[in-house]
């Protein structure tokens, strides 16, 4: 092997037992410290060899400034660094002077922790000023090579001679046509001066037994987001208690829980304000509000937050721009209402004086009415309930389906790009919570299919079921709970019908159902708050193995309370509000009052107030709170800073420490983006269930979520610490739910078209009643008629009125069978019936041929993924056959190879150490012995 500067390769250590030795047990070997909690049902415990050949431990030193970002200036002016220069801060741990932090049971605690991370090879150095104590972190390289191949991080490989690029295809179609739409909005694109762009790599998982095959005298190749990752890792599964026996001892998590540190956090690169960090490049160029219109720069965002945020960054920017040609067409759709309001036969007729059509009492001590007096609400209505309606439903429909297949390419792109094309949620580490709950279980383990370890197992039909079945069961009571609190909304709208409700006159027809739905956000903000909490500790009962199975039970759970939460009022007027009424002779009742009654117009334009009072209320006071709650924490925070803190020395060329500027920001807390994406998805449901009812839905949601984008940017850069970056393949289990969504949204809008809207009654009356096939007359052909005569003796009548009018499809007075159906309801009811199944089946059809001709993956990206297989592959049995020609020349095995390797590395590593010595004056340190095979 050529003897390169290779910082890295000095930290290679030779594994105490062989590869060919732990095959022969038939079981992997994991050799670990014994404090840790680690994935394996095995002791863990580590073990030596007192063969000469594998005692073998190479010494190193770790390179300044590894992690950083910007890698100039990094010694004079960095804030993240320890206070000798030497070292980099990967993470931080907060303590304070309070009495909860100081007794004896916390300092004990502490002491314990804290060594036990120096044991596993973690630097550690303590700063106090006055009621602060800063613990600041640092991961040597060797401790990043040992976790990077635990957690099977794929890190980038070596540029080898050869074919490495991936041949582009000399002609696509789909290539074309992207390269002529990227010509055309050249000017939104990321400004590559700034965020400059990034190279694709090869990539492999991690494997220091062939650390020849990666990149790691590149400058910066452990990043901070490996740096954090690998930290996180350890401090979350890390014993506090000397004993090792008591469950639930590990975890800085459960330490900031009980009060003794109380905080842990990776560091920020910079201020937000300081040029030359990627923090401030972001806050300028993707975080302002001026900046709207231009693309965001997601290969950076994956860089600064992690996967999990880049992916949740770009699935809101891919469906922010997919809402552009769904608010245009919505747009034309209320502007063709608009421009056609006046020539709408049927609220002309309803505005029409002349034909004085008396109206039957809204409530049993009500007055008569004049048709009239709708006027101005049948024309509102009008601009919801036109022929585009049925159009726009079909076309949203179609956008659904459209959506989820574009996502489907597109994040497929996005995780090859970012090298998590074979990234297995089965190989993912178990949660450390479920191996306490069965540390002690006499559950028999199993064998990861992936992994090939043994791990604790639950019982499916004895533990998982009962357990499922209790948390659900507990789901839908809650969820009736929700459902009881719209139907006392429904008893209070009934109610407010009557002669003493606190709105009288003609501002009923607003006031009532505006009230009504500020009543139903109020109850809605008030469950949340309860259902969130319940839904947490129902999820710890389902025992599931990894934080991925935990994370999506805990995110159906919260949604299904959320949906019926949300949409429960909706569907209520939407498809059972004035269905039931009965006529004024019987009357349907329930705690003897009246159900509600449409209006003559019918109820969608209720239903249109319901959902613009809850979507854009709902998401004014998100935006809100989302704002004002960090930066009021944030204000509070510097407030204890300052109390607690010496004032800081800002002479002699030092700056503010950038540990104790992220103290006062706001922790993510154990639900990371989950409120994001659950204010977007209810947001998906409005847009797509009702959009029939709404069609400026669309509209609202994309200036919503221009501003959601950049405010969500700014609020994560400037209010919030910096997240540890996780690993995901996709958006998870909000992918199915955008899924089941949409096909609720093509029967909802077939029925609300069908059911809630005059569109078939009057399509059946011009096709069958009219004489001239239009809709004139149509009013008073769904108007029946009622004989005042047949009233209660209870009511109070108006003497003079005979005949008094109600929207039903029922046979007048005077025919031989009284207030009896006709033959024309059951016409229309039929044909209600057949657009329902016309339109699903239609949507269905197009919805399948989307489907088919865009598949998940392009045949481009699904060949490129191939040849980059194929590539890696061959780069390595290359490799491995040069290493094994150079041995047998050599004539030496492979323990007197490695040990040659070895010595090489040391002198590369002895000289590259003299040269930063004299530099930075740091000393060497030793490293722990820790293997793995």
């Amino acid at each position: 092997m050529e003897d390169e500067a290779d910082l890295f390769e000095d930290a290679v250590s030779v594994s105490s037992i062989s590869s060919e030795s732990a095959q022969k047990k038939g079981k992997p070997y994991i050799s670990l410290s014994h404090c840790t909690v680690y994935h394996s049902i095995q002791d863990i415990q580590s073990q030596q060899s007192n063969t000469e050949e594998n005692q073998m431990v190479a010494t190193m030193h770790q390179p300044v400034g590894s992690n950083s970002e910007s890698h100039e200036n990094m010694i004079l002016t960095s804030p993240s660094m320890f206070l000798d220069e030497g070292h980099s801060v990967d993470f931080v741990l907060v303590w304070t002077d309070s009495s909860e932090a100081c007794n004896k049971d916390a300092l004990k605690k502490r002491e314990v922790f804290e060594h036990r991370l120096e044991e596993e090879g973690l630097i550690l150095e303590r700063e106090q000023n006055r009621s602060l104590h800063f613990i600041k972190i640092h991961a040597p390289v060797e401790v990043l090579g040992r976790y990077a191949e635990i957690l099977k991080l794929r890190m980038p490989m070596r540029k080898f001679d050869g074919p490495e690029d991936i041949e582009e295809p000399s002609f696509d179609i789909m290539l074309e046509v992207k390269s002529m739409v990227r010509r055309l909005v050249e000017f939104v694109l990321v400004n590559p001066t700034v965020f400059h762009p990034q190279e694709h790599r090869l990539t492999a998982e991690f494997n220091r037994e062939k650390i020849y095959l990666f990149d790691v005298d590149s400058e910066n190749f452990f990043t901070a987001a490996v740096r954090t990752t690998v930290v996180d890792f350890i401090l979350e599964r890390m014993q506090f208690s000397e004993d090792n026996k008591t469950p639930f001892c590990f975890g800085v998590n459960r330490l900031i829980s009980e009060g003794v540190y109380s905080a842990a956090y990776p560091l920020h690169d910079g201020d937000y304000r300081q040029e030359g960090c990627l923090r401030h490049s972001l806050h300028k160029e993707w975080a302002s509000i001026r900046k709207w219109i231009m693309y965001q720069p997601i290969d950076h965002i994956k860089e600064y937050f992690g996967i999990k945020f880049g992916l949740y960054f770009a699935w809101l920017g891919f469906y922010t721009h997919m809402l552009i040609p769904a608010a245009v067409v919505g747009l034309i759709c209320f502007f063709y209402g608009l421009a056609t309001m006046y020539s709408n036969t049927l609220s002309e007729d309803i505005c029409n004086r002349r034909l004085n059509i008396v109206m039957c009492p809204l409530c049993d001590t009500c007055r008569y009415w004049n048709l009239t007096d709708a006027c101005d609400y049948a024309r509102v209505t009008y601009l919801f309930d036109n022929s585009s309606t049925v159009f726009f439903a079909f076309f949203m429909s179609f956008w659904g389906t459209l959506f989820l297949e574009l996502w489907k390419r597109y994040s497929a792109d996005i995780t090859h790009h970012w090298g998590l094309s074979g990234f297995d949620l089965q190989a993912e580490h178990p949660r450390p919570e479920y191996l306490a709950r069965l540390r002690d279980a006499k559950y028999k383990p199993k064998i990861n299919v992936v992994t090939q370890t043994e791990e604790p197992y639950v019982p499916f039909w004895k533990v998982r079921v009962p357990a499922t079945i209790l948390s659900f069961s507990v789901v839908l009571l809650l969820i009736t709970v929700a459902v009881g609190a719209v139907f006392g909304v429904v008893l209070y709208r009934m109610a407010s019908v009557g002669p003493k409700s606190i709105f009288e006159g003609q501002n009923k027809i607003i006031l009532i159902p505006a009230t009504a739905a500020v009543i139903n956000l109020v109850c809605i903000m008030l469950l949340n708050y309860l259902y969130d909490w319940l839904a947490v500790k129902l999820t710890e009962m389902e025992l599931l193995r990894t934080q991925t199975e935990f994370d999506d039970s805990l995110t159906l759970k919260i949604y299904l309370f959320q949906f019926v939460n949300y949409y429960t009022s909706i569907f209520y007027i939407a498809f059972l509000k004035g269905k039931f009424v009965g006529y004024p002779a019987k009357y349907n009742r329930v705690f003897g009052w009246r159900q509600e009654e449409c209006n003559p117009g019918g109820c969608l334009m209720e239903l249109c107030i319901q959902l613009a009072i809850i979507m854009v209320g709902k998401q004014a006071y998100n935006t809100v709170l989302e704002m004002v709650i960090p930066l009021l924490f944030k204000w509070w925070n510097t407030f204890k800073i300052k109390t607690g803190l010496q004032a800081e020395d800002k002479e002699n060329g030092k700056i503010k420490k950038q540990w104790t500027e992220d103290y006062k920001l706001l922790g993510w807390g154990p639900r990371g983006l989950f409120p994001e994406y659950l204010e977007m998805v209810l947001q998906y449901g409005f847009v797509t269930i009702f959009v029939a009812a709404f069609p400026l839905a669309p509209f609202f949601a994309l200036l919503n979520n221009v501003l959601e984008m950049r405010l969500d940017a700014k609020k994560f850069l400037r209010f919030y610490r910096r997240p540890v970056p996780k690993r995901v393949k996709d958006i998870g289990v909000w992918f199915c739910i955008l899924d089941i969504l949409g096909r609720i949204s093509v029967v909802t809008n077939a029925f609300i078209i069908a059911f809630s809207s005059n569109f078939i009654p009057r399509i059946v009356y011009m096709m069958t009643v009219s004489q001239d096939h239009t809709d004139v007359g149509f009013l008073n052909h769904s108007l029946a008629y009622f004989d005042t005569a047949h009233f209660s003796h209870s009511l109070t009548n108006i003497p003079h009125v005979d005949i008094c009018r109600y929207p039903e499809y029922r046979n007048p007075p005077w025919h031989e069978r009284p207030y009896k159906r006709p033959l024309i309801y059951w016409h229309i009811l039929a044909a209600r019936l057949a657009f329902v199944v016309v339109f699903q089946n239609v949507v269905s059809f197009v919805m399948m041929a989307v489907q088919w001709l865009i598949p998940d993956t392009s045949r481009h990206l699904r060949d490129k993924i191939r040849k980059e297989a194929y590539l890696t592959n061959e780069i390595i049995i290359d490799q491995e056959r040069k290493r094994a020609q150079a041995m047998n020349r050599g004539q030496v095995g492979s323990g007197d190879f490695l040990k040659g390797e070895l010595n090489a590395m040391a002198n590369t590593s002895n000289r590259l150490a003299y040269k930063r010595k004299k530099l930075n004056d740091a000393e060497e340190i030793p490293l722990s012995d820790l293997h793995i095979v």
